[in-house]
């Protein structure tokens, strides 16, 4: 899709969202900060009705602000509890914008998915109960960088549209011409807009026909459908309106297309060839009114089965096969690597880690006592607790062993790239100052990140472990410094020691990824003997066992030409591939930062 189009399609899922704003949930929108995301958003403000409530939430909001709590103030001046309102409940009947999306805390999804399923703000906690009715919907700017950064999958399953403006300059951000006053009018009459059943069954068809699993989107297809037929003054949906309900809401979600969707084509059955061309003389002629009378009743609605295929070949025509098969490869690599280290992700209390909550119990074994917890958790019972005492000697603030709060930290997954180099012939010899320069350029920029880098080398019969996981400099070139060259190729038993290297790391709970460069010229097999038939069943059948572990990989080919086998090394890892055939260490350290996901 070009970016002219992109924009167009931005635009009108701003009109439909204006339209009906609680109903479509809200819009996940990729792109950078920048003038286009601005443009948009005034767009977006242009459209609402006047005195609409948007209310933004950064991307380190804390419970407190976002669903509300004890009001600490007030309740230690009232001498009870006082519940304080959060942003979602003071956002009711507008928008809440969420700013990096990308990098929002699947427990804060949970909590906004809460609210957007139930509109309601259930709040239980700090001895409080209570329910706020709030209707909101979402905008969620998405300012990732890579495939793999978005936001978590329980926001963005309920939101009604996914939009990628990441190619849009702000030249092509054409005046969609959208009058306001007709939003007035459409969000007046989108109560009343009903569907054939006909249309349902067919939006229900289509997201099953592309792979669009989840049972929400048809029904957000349908509310997109019903805000376009009231955007243009209608109060029956039409076949308009579901193709682009289809194209806005569920062509962004699809998986794969079905390889016989066409449009079928609606064919009027010939007259027989002995049927007269005007009638008998004695039969007066049809008047005009009858004619187009009788085509009317004749004419049927097309069938839901129709209507499916005018929806597919739509979507087809509006997204490009290779976007689908890269968000299908992107969807098996989320399912690879979910699920590993479900004990090494658990939150606990201590004092490292990223903060994860409060929870109840004494300050000991490492654990911090949160101060402003524990005192809102002590405040709602100050007037029973002071009742007997006498006032002068009795503290300010009574606090007992059950008001304790500690803080809950989840430990942060820290990345090891592990380097996986083919020292072996003349054609790899000339890579190996390209692979010792590539690991102390990213080793520097471990100080950063705190990452790790190790570095192995396949030659002759075997694999050895040359650098183990380190974030020292001063180790890691004494490590390079000793790397060999020349011999054979064993692959197999380089993949094999990289895949053990990284299964270990993940059992401690580290994020490991691994880097193989090699020429693709596998001749040893991972025996030792010699053969490169067997060489080659024994790489892809240790390049198996790395996708099984479900690790982030990438496989540089540095052969002066692209190998076959290198390829299909590759692909059976489930690791992306890239040809390198001329490089230095820096190109060679920023297409490793680009062609990893970043690390848990």
């Amino acid at each position: 899709m070009s970016a002219a189009g992109a924009w167009e399609d931005a635009a009108r899922a701003a009109a439909l969202l204006a339209v009906d704003p609680i109903g479509l949930h809200g819009i996940s929108l990729r792109a950078g900060a920048g003038p286009v995301r601005e443009r948009w958003l005034a767009l977006l403000r242009h459209l609402l009705p006047e005195g609409t409530p948007i209310r933004r939430a950064p991307a380190g909001i804390d419970d407190d602000r976002l669903i509300g709590g004890l009001d600490l103030a007030a309740t230690l001046k009232a001498g009870r509890p006082v519940i304080g309102r959060g942003l979602l409940a003071e956002a009711d009947g507008g928008l809440v914008i969420l700013a990096m999306a990308e990098r929002l805390p699947g427990a804060v999804a949970g909590r906004i998915a809460a609210v957007l399923d139930g509109r309601e703000v259930r709040l239980e906690r700090e001895g409080l109960a209570a329910r706020l009715e709030t209707h909101i919907g979402i905008v969620a700017f998405d300012e990732g960088a890579a495939e793999d950064e978005r936001p978590p999958d329980a926001l963005l399953d309920r939101l009604g549209f996914l939009v990628d403006l990441t190619g849009v300059s702000i030249r092509e951000t054409a005046d969609p011409g959208i009058d306001g006053r007709a939003i007035a009018a459409a969000r007046a009459l989108v109560a009343r807009v009903e569907i054939a059943d006909e249309g349902l069954a067919a939006l229900c068809g289509a997201a099953a026909s592309v792979g669009v699993a989840s049972l929400r989107a048809p029904l957000l297809a349908l509310r997109a459908a019903r805000a376009a037929a009231a955007l243009a003054g209608r109060a029956i949906v039409e076949e308009s309106d579901l193709t682009e309900a289809f194209r806005l809401v569920l062509a962004p979600r699809a998986r794969f297309f079905p390889p016989d969707a066409v449009e079928e084509e609606r064919e009027e059955p010939p007259a027989p060839e002995d049927e007269p061309d005007r009638p008998e003389p004695d039969e007066p002629p049809p008047e005009p009114e009858d004619a187009s009378a009788d085509a009317r009743e004749d004419e049927e609605p097309p069938s839901a089965e129709a209507l499916e295929a005018m929806l597919i070949a739509a979507a087809r025509a509006a997204l490009p096969p290779e976007t689908l098969a890269r968000l299908l490869a992107a969807r098996a690599g989320e399912r690879a690597g979910r699920g590993r280290g479900a004990e090494s992700g658990r939150a606990r209390p201590g004092t490292r880690g990223r903060p994860a909550g409060v929870r109840a119990g004494a300050p000991k074994r490492g654990a911090r006592l949160d101060l402003v917890s524990t005192l809102r958790v002590a405040a709602p019972w100050q007037s029973l607790r002071r009742r007997g005492r006498e006032s002068g000697g009795a503290p300010r603030v009574l606090v007992t062993k059950d008001d304790f709060r500690v803080c809950v930290r989840k430990p942060v997954s820290r990345r090891t790239t592990i380097f996986a180099v083919d020292a072996s012939g003349s054609a790899a010899l000339s890579r190996l100052a390209e692979a010792k320069g590539a690991v102390e350029l990213m080793l520097a920029e471990a100080y950063v990140r705190r990452d790790r880098v190790a570095l192995l080398a396949f030659r002759g019969r075997e694999a050895e472990l040359l650098l183990e996981p380190t974030r020292s400099l001063a180790r890691a070139k004494r490590g390079l410094a000793a790397l060999p060259g020349g011999g054979a190729t064993p692959l197999a038993a380089g993949i094999a020691a990289a895949a053990t290297l990284a299964e270990t790391l993940a059992r401690r709970g580290e994020s490991p990824a691994i880097v193989i460069l090699t020429d693709g010229r596998a001749n040893i097999a991972r025996d030792g003997e010699p053969g490169r038939e067997r060489a080659r069943e024994d790489a892809l059948s240790a390049a198996r066992g790395v996708c099984a572990l479900g690790t982030p990989a990438l496989l540089v080919d540095i052969a002066r030409t692209s190998q076959p086998l290198a390829r299909e090394v590759a692909q059976a890892m489930g690791a992306a591939y890239l040809a390198l055939p001329l490089c230095n260490a820096a190109s060679l350290s920023a297409a490793v930062s680009a062609a990893l996901p970043p690390a848990r």
